[in-house]
């Protein structure tokens, strides 16, 4: 297994060539982070992955508060490459690079995290067995996981569908009196 990061339980990797590794979700095991606390008011937590092996590798940090952040008159936090106390956060960022957040502009209201569910990752699921679907699913959804709340399912067929469909291929039907979900909606995604 790969080690154990400070906020991960250990993945059991599957490598599918090309320098990637997986992590393997089966009957008995799923691996997942353990739960997540809030970071203290101008610090951040951040998890990375990486091709090179890093699996939700955990690191802390704090921002730099400023009183005039360049181009606002209100207050921001900061984080710039190659200062100190900021190197997680700035590793890998090009030399020179600035961060600026404006704390007091607030454009977007965040409803949750998820993913999407198409008829490929379906069928992929379907194919588990039940206790690896639960695991699996537990991994996604519940509070011992990485605690999903929206999931987009795509209208009809996808790129990620085995045949092309749709719900009323029967023109001019405005009133969508034709309209019918498809075995697929029915069996593996409703």
């Amino acid at each position: 297994t790969l080690p154990c990061p400070l906020g991960a339980r250990p993945c059991i990797p599957k490598d599918f060539g090309h320098g990637s590794l997986v992590c393997v979700c089966n009957a008995t095991y799923c691996d997942t982070l353990d739960p997540l606390v809030l970071p203290a008011p101008g610090s951040y937590v951040k998890y990375e992955s990486s091709k090179a092996g890093k699996r939700l590798e955990r690191s802390e940090g704090s921002f730099q508060s400023s009183l005039h952040s360049p181009g606002t008159t209100a207050g921001g936090r900061r984080c710039h490459r190659g200062t100190p106390g900021h190197r997680a956060l700035s590793q890998g960022l090009p030399a020179g690079l600035l961060l600026t957040l404006n704390i007091s502009t607030l454009y977007q209201h965040l409803k949750g995290f998820g993913g999407s569910l198409s008829d490929a990752a379906a069928m992929n699921i379907l194919r588990l067995s039940q206790p690896a679907q639960d695991n699996l699913l537990r991994s996604y959804f519940s509070k011992s996981g990485i605690e999903y709340n929206l999931i987009r399912v795509p209208m009809a067929c996808s790129d990620f569908s085995v045949r092309p469909y749709s719900y009323d291929d029967v023109p001019h039907d405005y009133e969508l009196k034709h309209f019918r979900l498809a075995d697929e909606d029915v069996k593996m995604k409703v």
